[in-house]
């Protein structure tokens, strides 16, 4: 394999490991844009999703490339499963929100991002008594259809992990800046009383912007289980980690620069991994971000939304 070979291998990588953590980013960047709240609990939803995905897919009979109880086309049982985690994962941050959340909304200080930590312990224990912390492998209906492109490898997981995150954000894109209640969340992010004062429903905005989070959380964690083969308890902290760096990295509370830093932290993980070993790729990324807030603090992007204290 040539280096020129080995460089687009790494991008076809990167590009599919950016794809996830952008997703992921896109959660934390949605809840600080309008709360200025780093959710904690962020990272073991992506987690709960990813079980709620593999309990799914055993549900509907996915044995290796096979449905063998329902006989389901992949598109169908995919489109199954995307929306039962999705849904899932979105109730359940809505209720973080309704119920633990929401009664801390006027308290000052660092109580709510505080009970997110605590949050993020619970679902963490939940799921460690109930399942177990072995890695459980993960039902994967993909065919194992691939394309040589020189001396790389492109398999049909990168290309649908690729297709699915493009839609899924082109999606939030669209969301946040042409419909009703996204321009409802752009408003509370700028002015929260001003937005309450004409109308905005601001308890209505920040229960959305939960649930459009945790939504995304919850299918990022279906893709890393098609991508990885399997699902683990603690699969939450170092993914949600790397993702929390790139919204940070991107310009937290600005939606493209979310996703700019998601694509950024993959493509820097696969080729730094590459290049001085996987040992030292969190050296590289934290490294990185240190320099980045050092030289330019509001992140690539900047954020959006000016800061409201």
């Amino acid at each position: 394999m040539t280096s020129m070979d080995v460089f687009l291998q790494q991008a076809i990588n990167g590009l599919s490991l950016g794809s996830m953590y952008a997703l992921l980013a896109l959660g934390f960047t949605l809840v600080y844009g309008i709360m200025e709240l780093i959710n904690f609990s962020h990272f073991n939803v992506f987690m709960v999703g990813s079980m709620i995905a593999m309990l799914t897919l055993e549900a509907l009979g996915v044995v290796g490339q096979e449905t063998v109880m329902t006989g389901l086309p992949l598109a169908a049982v995919l489109i199954v499963a995307f929306a039962v985690v999705m849904l899932t994962c979105g109730a359940l941050g809505v209720g973080i929100e309704r119920f633990l959340l929401r009664p801390l909304r006027n308290v000052k200080g660092p109580a709510a991002m505080i009970t997110t930590i605590g949050i993020s312990y619970v679902l963490f224990n939940v799921v460690l008594i109930t399942l177990g912390s072995d890695a459980k492998n993960f039902p994967n209906p993909l065919p194992p259809i691939k394309f040589e492109i020189g001396g790389a490898v492109l398999r049909l997981r990168e290309i649908l992990i690729w297709a699915i995150a493009i839609i899924l954000m082109g999606g939030l894109t669209y969301f946040v800046q042409f419909t009703k209640l996204g321009k409802a969340m752009r408003a509370t992010a700028q002015d929260p009383e001003a937005a309450r004062m004409m109308g905005v429903k601001v308890d209505r905005v920040v229960m959305m912007a939960f649930f459009v989070s945790s939504a995304l959380a919850g299918a990022c964690g279906l893709i890393f289980g098609l991508y990885y083969n399997l699902a683990k308890v603690d699969i939450g902290f170092a993914a949600g980690l790397r993702a929390f760096t790139a919204a940070v990295l991107g310009g937290i509370g600005n939606v493209p620069g979310a996703m700019l830093g998601g694509v950024l932290i993959g493509l820097i993980e696969s080729s730094a991994g590459q290049i001085v070993g996987t040992a030292w790729t969190d050296v590289v990324i934290f490294g990185l971000l240190v320099l980045v807030l050092v030289f330019r603090p509001a992140g690539l992007l900047g954020r959006l939304a000016p800061n409201k204290s």
